[in-house]
């Protein structure tokens, strides 16, 4: 009988490890506000607060449902003034940086700036997005 007790005590355990391993952490639940369903308003904010030109940033809203056909057009028209070109925008890195700063009404260069940790999780949000809206 006490093998029994000893089996359920470790089924018990092993559960109870892999439900705490599937707790999201803040990181986790970050990433997917960013890959979930509703991906039209992604809010990023920053484990360390971002400083540019002067300027704080703790939490950025990305509010790409705003954005309309012109606004892709003119990102296409800055890049190629720039001699950049997107193929695909959905996988052009550069495409999203411009798309979310227009998104959130802050300028490109501000996005380009961040650490790498979250212009990717931005850009992602905006790649997410982009396939979302059937492009």
């Amino acid at each position: 009988m006490s093998e029994i007790k000893k089996i359920n005590e470790s089924a018990a355990q092993t559960a109870e490890k892999a439900a705490e391993a599937a707790e999201p952490t803040a990181d986790t639940a970050e990433d997917k506000s960013a890959t979930a369903g509703d991906v039209g308003v992604y809010t990023h904010t920053f484990k360390k607060p971002f400083e540019y030109e002067g300027k704080k940033y703790e939490k950025v809203t990305f509010d790409f449902e705003r954005l309309t056909g012109r606004d892709m057009v003119t990102i296409e028209a800055e890049m190629q003034s720039n001699n950049e070109y997107a193929i695909a925008p959905e996988i052009s890195r550069s495409f999203q940086s411009k798309m979310a700063a227009k998104a959130a009404g802050i300028g490109s260069d501000v996005l380009e700036a961040m650490p790498l940790n979250d212009f990717n999780r931005i850009t992602n949000a905006c790649r997410s997005f982009l396939i979302d809206s059937g492009y």
